[in-house]
């Protein structure tokens, strides 16, 4: 069975640092780009940050640009998101993905490009 595990969310406060992990089981997601996405209720699921299969390119969501970095370990199929100088509207439940193609190098940010949805993990900022 094929399946993506978020961990690391909580909460922490305006300013604050936490570290996302995005651990795969069930097959290797070692050549897919993948990428978070993070949804509050009402709203659409939005686009993050992303990186290629290899790791040498990164794609970033203009709110975030600067605050957070999103890397990646092929060696043992995890997916980080390091989120500093964290605000309130960062506010939201955080999901990471795959692409649907392999070997892609330019990043996608439609969510309906991406499949094996983890659960999820919340992230709150308080002010």
């Amino acid at each position: 069975q094929v399946r993506l595990v978020e961990i690391g969310g909580g909460l922490v406060q305006t300013g604050g640092s936490l570290r996302l992990s995005c651990e795969a089981s069930g097959r290797s997601f070692s050549t897919y780009p993948m990428a978070w996405f993070r949804q509050v209720p009402g709203n659409e699921r939005e686009f993050v940050a992303g990186i290629n299969w290899s790791g040498g390119s990164t794609r970033y969501a203009d709110s975030v640009k600067g605050r957070f970095t999103i890397s990646r370990d092929n060696a043992n199929i995890t997916v980080f998101l390091q989120m500093n100088s964290l605000k309130p509207e960062d506010t939201a439940v955080y999901y990471c993905a795959a692409d649907k193609n392999p070997y892609r190098n330019v990043l996608r940010y439609n969510p309906y490009d991406y499949e094996h949805w983890g659960q999820g993990t919340q992230v709150t900022v308080s002010s």
